[in-house]
């Protein structure tokens, strides 16, 4: 079994990591290469960029944001936010992205998942997925956009296929639980997680080291993902990574 990986995440816009809940009510959180350089002393196995300007402007800036952080950190990181085309990932794996994140452009078209794996191997594609319980069919469904949109596509099936396209990796967020600190989704994560063979990192909700030990053993996870708790310095990695050595998960 891998061990278990801790990855903060900064949300990148206009070159500054912002924060908020349920995917709004952004605020400031710092500049992203000096919050991405502290991770790596204080201990994160990787880091997740996600850049939620996505505009040309922001694309401009986050290719900088990039390169920067690559000469300051020796743990891999994944960049994602509105990337639509292999072109695109070139960049920034030219950068010095270890791993692309694709979210919406993958849902709208799905051999870009295909066709990142096959130019730049499937260690390197990350799919991201945005799901949020839908009551109606007692599962949960993906959104896109930022979590603005609605797809009408089922998550478990949607993360098989991603699978099956050659993605090697998962960031699964629960939007449900985004934010609130009040612990991972542990039912999503756990269905996803049994649906699949490859890792998922789970995101959304952290907000103790317990939450981090629940989505490892009843979530299944390979790894989990948190922003709002490390940026706000409510706790450590090395609390975290602690409290799990305590309780004897295989961490990094």
């Amino acid at each position: 079994m891998l061990a278990k990986r801790i990855i903060p995440c900064l949300d990148v816009k206009d070159g500054r990591v912002v924060k908020g809940v349920n995917f709004v009510n952004l605020r400031d959180a710092g500049d992203p290469v000096e919050l991405a350089a502290l991770y790596d002393r204080e201990g994160a196995d990787e880091l997740v960029f996600l850049d939620i300007s996505a505009s040309v402007e922001g694309r401009a800036t986050m290719i900088e944001v990039v390169r920067q952080t690559a000469g300051e950190i020796t743990i891999p990181f994944t960049v994602g936010g509105g990337i639509s085309s292999v072109d695109d990932m070139k960049r920034l794996l030219r950068a010095g992205a270890d791993k692309i994140g694709i979210n919406t452009a993958a849902v709208r078209e799905p051999n870009l998942v295909l066709d990142g794996a096959r130019k730049f191997g499937s260690q390197c594609i990350v799919v991201a997925i945005d799901a949020k319980y839908n009551e109606a069919w007692g599962e949960w469904e993906v959104y896109t956009h930022g979590g603005r949109r609605e797809t009408g596509i089922r998550a478990l099936e949607w993360a098989k296929r991603a699978e099956e396209l050659g993605a090697g990796e998962l960031l699964l967020t629960s939007m449900d639980a985004d934010g609130t600190k009040d612990g991972f989704d542990l039912k999503l994560t756990a269905a996803v997680s049994d649906a699949v063979g490859i890792p998922v990192i789970a995101s959304g909700g952290a907000g103790t080291p317990e939450h981090f030990y629940d989505v490892f053993t009843a979530g299944k996870a390979d790894a989990g993902l948190a922003a709002t708790i490390f940026h706000y310095k409510e706790l450590s990695i090395a609390e975290v990574k602690g409290y799990l050595k305590e309780k004897g998960v295989d961490i990094r």
